[in-house]
């Protein structure tokens, strides 16, 4: 442990002010001292030496010439023993030959000093002291070898040490063991005895009249209880002595700005009503302009409360300096009417097939893809084009920076190409005309920009600024144009980001994988996200675990403009939702289930209450029939845009409720939650499982699995309107479980499976199911069991089974056989 030896220590040590030393220290070291400072070593040292080097002596033979030698000694002796009464007179010569040696006093011996008090006392009283001869009792033992220090003569003078003294001096060896100091304590208790009575007399007085002053003071208060009048007065009175501060937020209930004010809430309700007009009880809530002028005309000052919240602290929402910014790649949006050729187009951008893939040729989902130009890369977003995804087109035009129009060459301008140029116009973001299908007889691109213009874009060959670049995905004319015209308008915009920060963007897409979890795609808009990062997307809070590009590799980190896909979230979060990375895992947390409180709270505001205004539209509603439903899909992007077209049906007669919407596959709780809200459930792109279907027979659930949504909108419609027509339906003939997959040269891909109930027959339809996703939908090519080809097999037995066109077959796949058949209401 190091001693800390401070500036008031050394000053007191060498019985110098503090001042003096802090002056010291100032000739040599720069930083300025305190009395406080603790010294370092060097400092110190500078100190000891300047003050050794001030107080040194010119040489030592002075100082030990002070000393007296044996024969002065033994002279002094004897004449202080014939005259004891003069031994005080010498006093004033010994302290100034003290100042001129600087040397230390010499202690007298303790019988010394008790005979010289006990001879004043008797002088004072009249009687004479008999001298030291005749008192031998006062005289100590004599030792047996005395040890005497032998001291020298002193320099100018033969006066000895012992002149300074007030009695004989006596030196006693201690190392003897019959020296008896009892009896100096003895005799000075005889010379003073009452001077320890008088102290205890005169504490004992003191105490007795401090408690008589306390009683009187306590009989002179009053008993008079202080009445409702003087206690406000005396309030006024303390009020108006110190101005009161208070600190006050967006709201307070004027009970509690009473309490803040040390006033009663009658006079902050009269100070309403008398100043502002305003009628409020004790518990109504006033905003801070109201309370601010309240409490000023009553003599306080008001400052405005700042609430710092959770987002505050671990989100952050700074503003890049021009110096942070960099070049970032533009994010594209194709946009456009259903089957006007968006998805082929960027199908023949970026050299993939992703139209294959889509059930009915229609994107049902948004994606996010890179294409490389030249050294400089572009992020497309596709999005769907048909009605019922407006929102995913508003959410995918508001997260991009130019927008690519396709419109079909010989179909013109339709709804939907109305309403991206509207959801463009309102993100404010670039727009590129590519119209598209210039290969089919009938193209007429005049006439696209002849419409083009009805609608506020204006071709550049006509004088405007909107570029029309005519295109066609079947044989690729005009694609490098295209792209062209993207990084001109590109690089018109200035698109800059800070890489070195936090990563942020938006979730473009999220989806609920049964193997992996909660699977997001994410485009960061800002910043850097990676591996490891604690993010929060909406109600939603995860750490990144794996992450992975648009071409399915595995990355670590992506800057801005980059779409990833993400696993490691507790939740789907929602299309949309922005997401922040944090450094704080517990106060995202708090913050996620926060902000899942204020959304319960925010829905159950939204019920209305009976009034007398809105009573007669309950009894009406009342007769309402509501047809609800429980929506199910593989992506979180379908549940809305499922619901939003199916809540748009309702009529006068009939109310479309969705009850509940989530992705994945249909469980045993959605059955149950079916029954009792006697809902039907609407699958979009998915399957139930085992327990479920098992459930839906038992309790009656209804269970309609559609994969374009246009049919599952056009059911619903004429169930709605009565008039559903005779339909075609789906007849579970058997289920097979996938075991191992063969690949030969002549049959292709064959698929070992097990038939786990009913039967498997040559003619049915088979559909693919992979972690309860409907993956595609094939005929039987070959059905064999062993080297025999088989019309079915039964439930209990393996097989061989071949599909015609799907050859992308794993181990664990549900194999479900169907057949179609017509049916009629009743």
């Amino acid at each position: 442990m190091v001693i800390k030896y401070r500036v008031h220590e050394v000053a007191k040590d060498f019985n110098m002010k503090s001042n003096g030393i802090v002056d010291l220290l100032k000739e040599q070291f720069a930083d300025e001292k305190k009395h406080q400072t603790a010294l370092l070593p060097d400092e110190l040292d500078y100190i000891f030496d300047r003050l050794t080097q001030e107080s040194a002596l010119p040489s030592l033979d002075a100082y030990f010439a002070t000393a007296l030698s044996a024969e002065e000694r033994a002279a002094k002796k004897q004449s202080q023993a014939a005259a004891p009464e003069k031994a005080a007179a010498p006093q004033g010569a010994s302290q100034k030959q003290e100042k001129h040696t600087q040397g230390g006093k010499t202690p007298a011996p303790k019988g010394e000093n008790m005979q010289a008090v006990k001879t004043k006392t008797e002088q004072q009283s009249g009687k004479k002291s008999a001298p030291p001869a005749q008192r031998p009792e006062h005289k100590p033992a004599a030792p047996a070898k005395p040890f005497v220090k032998k001291e020298g003569k002193k320099e100018g003078g033969d006066q000895s040490i012992q002149a300074r003294t007030k009695g004989e001096r006596k030196t006693v060896d201690t190392r003897t063991s019959d020296v008896k100091l009892e009896k100096y304590d003895e005799k000075y208790e005889k010379i003073t005895p009452g001077q320890n009575v008088l102290k205890d007399q005169e504490t004992t007085k003191q105490k007795i009249k401090q408690k008589s002053q306390q009683y009187r003071k306590q009989g002179t208060r009053s008993h008079r209880r202080e009445t409702e009048f003087e206690r406000l007065k005396r309030i006024a009175a303390e009020r108006a002595k110190k101005s009161i501060k208070i600190v006050v937020g967006d709201e307070i209930t004027v009970g509690d700005l009473a309490l803040k004010l040390k006033m009663t809430a009658a006079e902050v309700i009269k100070k309403l009503f008398t100043s502002l007009g305003v009628m409020a009880s004790i518990n109504e809530t006033i905003d801070f302009d109201t309370a601010e002028l309240v409490a000023t005309e009553l003599g306080a000052k008001v400052e405005r409360e700042v609430i710092v919240t959770i987002e505050d602290r671990i989100i952050d929402d700074s503003s890049d300096s021009e110096d942070d910014l960099q070049s970032r790649d533009p994010v594209v949006v194709v946009m456009g009417h259903v089957d006007h050729g968006k998805t082929s187009l960027l199908d023949a951008l970026r050299n993939t097939a992703v139209t294959e893939t889509e059930a009915g040729g229609i994107t049902q989902h948004i994606g996010a893809y890179r294409v490389n130009l030249q050294g400089q890369d572009i992020t497309f977003l596709d999005t769907p084009g048909h009605a019922a995804f407006t929102e995913m087109r508003a959410r995918g035009a508001k997260s991009t920076d130019i927008a690519i129009l396709v419109v079909a060459a010989d179909d013109g301008i339709m709804p939907q190409t109305i309403e991206a140029i509207n959801h463009a116009k309102a993100a404010e973001v670039g727009i590129v005309v590519a119209i598209n299908k210039m290969d089919k007889e009938g193209a007429a691109p005049d006439k696209i920009m002849q419409q083009l213009t009805e609608h506020g874009l204006v071709p550049e060959e006509w004088g405007g600024e909107t570029i029309c670049v005519p295109v066609s995905a079947k044989t690729k004319m005009n694609l490098d144009k295209l792209l062209e015209s993207v990084l001109l308008v590109a690089e018109m915009k200035e698109l800059r980001a800070n890489p070195n920060r936090p990563g942020k963007g938006i979730v473009i897409e999220a989806r609920l994988d049964k193997g992996r979890g909660p699977v997001a795609t994410l485009l960061v808009q800002n910043g850097t996200l990676k591996t490891g990062d604690i993010i929060v997307a909406g109600t939603t809070v995860g750490r990144v675990r794996v992450m992975t590009n648009d071409r399915g590799e595995k990355v670590d980190e992506a800057g801005p403009s980059v779409p990833v896909e993400i696993t490691g979230l507790d939740e789907t979060p929602r299309a949309g939702d922005a997401f922040d990375a944090v450094s704080d895992e517990r106060l995202a947390r708090e913050l996620v289930e926060q902000r899942k409180h204020e959304e319960k709270e925010k829905v159950f505001g939204s019920q209305k209450s009976v009034t007398l205004e809105n009573l007669f539209e309950s009894i009406a509603a009342g007769e309402l029939k509501d047809l609800n439903i429980i929506v199910k899909a593989d992506v979180q992007g379908s549940v809305e845009a499922v619901r939003q077209s199916l809540e748009r049906l309702s009529n006068e007669e009939v109310r479309v409720r969705v009850i509940h919407g989530t992705v994945g596959a249909i469980n045993e709780s959605d059955i149950r939650l079916a029954q009792v809200s006697n809902a039907i459930i609407v699958g979009f792109n998915v399957r139930p499982d085992t327990v479920a279907i098992v459930n839906a027979e038992r309790d009656n659930v209804q269970m309609r699995m559609y994969r374009v949504i246009y049919d599952c909108i056009d059911d619903v419609k004429s169930a709605i309107k009565g008039m559903l027509a005779p339909k075609f339906r789906d007849v579970e003939m058997g289920r097979a479980e996938v075991r191992n997959v063969f690949k030969l040269s002549t049959a292709g891909v064959i698929a070992g499976s097990y038939v786990q109930d009913g039967k498997i027959t040559r003619s049915c339809k088979i559909r693919v199911v992979r972690n309860g996703i409907v993956v595609a939908e094939d005929e039987i090519s070959s059905l064999k069991r062993f080297k025999d080809d088989m019309r079915e097999v039964s439930s209990g037995y393996e097989c061989g089974i071949g599909l015609h066109k799907f050859n992308d077959i794993k181990e664990g796949d549900i194999l479900e056989g169907f057949i179609v058949e017509e049916y009629h209401d009743e």
